[in-house]
Formats: C-alpha cells, structure tokens, sequence
C-alpha cells in the first residue's frame, strides 16, 4: 500500500545530525534515509530511529535525488537533510497543503529556510528565505541531470510557497565550509564547462567579484554586518575557485 507521505533524507557520514532530524520528521508516515553507503553510525542510528533505511551509490546530487524518487513509494516526498529539521508549525501546514489532493493544482512546494552559520541566523546575502523546491508529488517530479548540484525537480504541473520554515544549521565552522565548497565547486565547475562556459584572463576577477556584490549589496547580506561581510568574502573565494577548477578541466579535456 502507497502511503500518502514520506520524508527522505539523504545521507552519508551524518551521524552527527540524522538523529535529530529524523526526530524532527517523527509526525510523517514514512521517514526514509536513502543512504550513500555511509561508514560511520548513521544506518544504525536512523534504524534505531525506526526509519526505513535503503542504500544507493552516490554519483551526484541530482541523480541522488531522482533515484529516491523512483525508490520510495509514496504520493508525496518531503526531501529534507540532514543538517535541517522540521518545526512542528511546517509539519502541520506541510500535512494540510497534502491533505487536500482533490481540491489542489500544485504538485510541488517551495520550503522557505532559516540558514545558521557558524550559529548566526543569517538574514540577507540570499540565505533567507532561500526557498527550496522540497515537498514534491511524487509523479509529477523528476531531477535536471544538467544540474549535478543545487538541484532543483522538473514538475509537471504548478508549485506553491509554504510560509513556514526548514531551519538549517548550515555551517558550524569555516573548517566545514571550506570542506563542502570543495566538495560543491568540482560539480559546479564540471557543470560550467558542460555549458560550454569559457574562462578567460579577466574572469578570476570580474566573476568573484559580481558574486560578493550579488551577495553583499543586492540581496542584502550587510544587514548580516561582519557575517554578511564573511560569507560575502568567502562566496566570492568559492567562485574563483569554481572557474579555477573549470580552467583545469578544459585544459584536461582538450589534451585528450
């Protein structure tokens, strides 16, 4: 039998945050965690959770994600990671704006987010409201494989904003910042160049620099004063970086 709702959370190595965020989830039919074959406690931890956990190869976010869409039965998903957790008020309107299938035209659901840094609620520099395509209808959704990371689905039909929050404790340290960024700039660089995006000389300046003033000025990340100033800084730093590694990649593909 279909259940109505399930919540995934896709892990690897999260021993740290899978058992809260999955206490968070306690209110849904089915709590799943679609594992990359982690080595640390997580699968014994969201077992002992009581969640129904399935384990599949990590090739990239995407293709994680749409994977789990094919895996877990259910008429809707609600995708939340594990460094996120749901407040009581989400899990209420989540469970009203599904509970009305007949009367409804969205198959999907924007999540606004409350992201922390380093323990600051972050309130501009487009961490807030952050919306995240989420709550999905599960035959109606299916990935870009053209966007390996910060996916967003494909929906067959129309989505709708949910007004409460995920609260993500996105980064508790520049340690772990750095740490992500390295992991995020070789798929968005490996995404640039399949876009055919070409570097040239004045690109390391120009580009870091576009993406601090985006960051800083339009969307506001100096209300954040000295973490808005911070993490303007170091998202600049992660653009060079990404068009670094994009240079590499076209000089490794054009010797084969």
């Amino acid at each position: 039998m279909t259940v109505e709702l399930a919540t995934v959370v896709l892990t690897k190595n999260e021993e740290r945050h899978i058992g809260d965020c999955l206490d968070s989830l306690a209110w849904a039919d089915e709590r799943v965690v679609f594992d990359a074959f982690s080595t640390d406690r997580t699968v014994e931890i969201a077992r002992a959770r009581g969640a129904q956990v399935m384990q599949h190869p990590f090739q990239n976010f995407s293709a994680q994600r749409d994977a789990a869409l094919s895996a877990v039965e259910a008429e809707w998903l609600f995708f939340v990671d594990a460094d996120e957790r749901a407040t009581p008020a989400l899990a209420e309107e989540v469970r009203c704006v599904t509970g009305h299938q007949g009367a409804q035209v969205q198959v999907g659901w924007w999540v606004p987010r409350h992201n922390y840094m380093i323990g600051h609620r972050m309130r501009g520099g487009g961490w807030y409201p952050d919306h995240q395509l989420r709550l999905l209808r599960r035959c109606k959704a299916r990935y870009d494989p053209t966007r390996p990371v910060h996916e967003v689905a494909t929906l067959d039909g129309e989505a709708g904003y949910l007004e409460q929050v995920l609260i993500h404790y996105n980064y508790d340290s520049l340690a772990e910042f750095q740490r992500k960024m390295n992991q995020y700039t070789d798929f968005e660089a490996r995404m640039l160049y399949d876009q055919s995006i070409q570097v040239r000389p004045w690109t390391y300046a120009t580009m870091p620099l576009r993406e601090f003033w985006r960051r800083f000025v339009r969307l506001g990340g100096y209300r954040d004063h000295v973490y808005g100033f911070l993490f303007g800084s170091l998202m600049a730093w992660y653009t060079f970086v990404t068009y670094r590694r994009l240079r590499v990649i076209t000089k490794t593909e054009m010797k084969d």
